[in-house]
């Protein structure tokens, strides 16, 4: 199975709510014909691994949306 990274491990500190924030890193590939982006804490543990729909490549801005939806709605249940 090929894999390419399309956007490297990226930090982004991610805010949350009641003015918290969070650190944590991210990278969006492509493992065969899916795309994926993984989260990960500072420490290199895993959060979570979400696949993007097809035709999902976006900018950077895009990316960061996803990673608060994720953080806010997956992460807390």
């Amino acid at each position: 199975m090929t894999s390419a990274v399309i956007q490297d491990w990226t930090t982004a500190l991610v805010p949350l709510r009641l003015g918290a924030r969070r650190e944590v890193l991210y990278r969006v590939y492509r493992e065969g014909s899916r795309l994926y982006q993984e989260i990960r804490n500072p420490d290199q543990s895993p959060v979570h691994r979400l696949e993007l729909p097809q035709g999902m490549a976006m900018e950077k801005n895009s990316y960061e949306v996803l990673l608060r939806f994720v953080l806010h709605n997956v992460n807390a249940a």
